[in-house]
């Protein structure tokens, strides 16, 4: 059988592992833009979604787009190269910085997002008094500059970035522990992702203790300028205010009775805003949640290869571990559709609200063209 090249795979590529690898990252990637695009898009253009959680979801879902676009067509090209990078170092070392940045940004925006969801269940009124569009953008600021920080070093060689061939990727190189500048960013990776979890334990304790809300209590309006007053006070002094008899203040009676309204419905709008956060931080928790579960694999590797020789992981193993990072940038639509009721409906309304713009349009030159 005559061997194939290796930008033109044979019949039977796709059974190969290379063929695989093609097919799998190539849909990752489309999901991943398809998704990230769709939701971005979806944020930008629903005025009930422009508030501070969407604005950082916002911020992942282009970040994601952004890493699958400029990330993963080079990985699949240096596939089709037979493990292989066709251009030079400086290229390589632009990308290795990319998919760092994008790496340490995920993290450290799930952080903030963190911290932000247990101040919005904790401390709810200073959450919603100082978590306006201004701070978002602060926060987002803070978050692309720790990025930076992080993944800029390694250009100057400090933690070099070089060309994987067991990954098929530019990325880190992790040498061996005498040897070794790496340590300190995965370090931080792992310190990053633990503190997220910590932010979503001590929330998990603080829902499950307040659990249990005191019901709103009435406490009856007294008063000694009135003959009919306390808890039995519905007889004639109220009656005769509601008709038009009465002078001077409000009878304690009627004032009781305005002012348990006024607090009943305000619990039932603070129930309900609880509730929305609380699906809110579900969501946020399942992104953390699988960002770890698939980081997880990559990140054990990294460590083994600072203190164990290479050859000793097994390539089976490496490969899916790196190829679980990838699909995690197009992972976060799918959770947010599954888990967000609130984006869901404003997907489905959409589609609806075009369609209806497209008949009105094309009925419209049709009227036009019969004048």
């Amino acid at each position: 059988v005559r061997p194939s090249s290796p930008h033109l795979p044979s019949a039977g590529g796709l059974l190969s592992a290379s063929g695989l690898k093609l097919a799998t990252l190539g849909l990752i990637l489309c999901v991943s833009l398809a998704g990230n695009v769709l939701f971005a898009w979806l944020i930008l253009k629903d005025r009930h979604l422009h508030r501070a959680p969407y604005y950082l979801l916002l911020d992942l879902c282009l970040a994601d787009g952004l890493r699958s676009l400029a990330c993963f067509p080079f990985v699949m090209l240096s596939v089709r190269s037979g493990a292989a990078w066709p251009h030079g170092p400086l290229s390589c070392k632009v990308l290795a910085f990319l998919a760092v940045l994008f790496c340490f940004h995920a993290a450290f925006l799930l952080f903030c997002v963190g911290v932000t969801r247990y101040m919005a269940i904790a401390h709810h009124r200073f959450y919603a008094k100082r978590m306006t569009g201004w701070t978002c953008l602060a926060v987002v600021c803070m978050v692309w500059t720790l990025s930076m920080a992080m993944a800029f070093p390694p250009v100057f060689d400090v933690g070099t970035y070089k060309f994987i061939r067991e990954e098929e990727q530019c990325i880190f190189e992790h040498r061996y522990v005498k040897a070794n500048d790496t340590l300190g960013f995965m370090l931080m990776l792992a310190a990053v992702i633990a503190a997220t979890h910590l932010v979503y334990i001590k929330l998990l304790f603080f829902i499950h203790g307040h659990r249990k809300m005191k019901p709103a209590q009435l406490v009856p309006a007294i008063s000694q300028n009135w003959t009919f007053h306390g808890p039995g006070a519905t007889g004639q002094a109220a009656a005769n205010w509601t008709a038009g008899f009465g002078r001077g203040p409000t009878p304690p009676t009627l004032v009781g009775i305005r002012q348990a309204t006024h607090s009943q419905i305000k619990r039932l709008l603070v129930l309900e805003e609880f509730k929305m956060e609380k699906r809110l931080c579900k969501m946020f928790y399942m992104i953390t949640l699988l960002f770890l579960l698939l980081w997880s694999p990559y990140i054990v590797a990294c460590y083994l290869r600072v203190f164990i020789k290479a050859s000793s992981i097994p390539q089976v193993y490496l490969t899916t571990s790196v190829w679980m990072t990838f699909a995690q940038a197009g992972v976060n639509p799918i959770l947010c559709f599954i888990f967000n009721k609130e984006l869901r409906v404003c997907l489905r309304a959409r589609p609806r609200q075009f369609y209806t713009k497209v008949i009105f349009d094309d009925l419209e030159r049709c009227c036009f063209i019969i004048i």
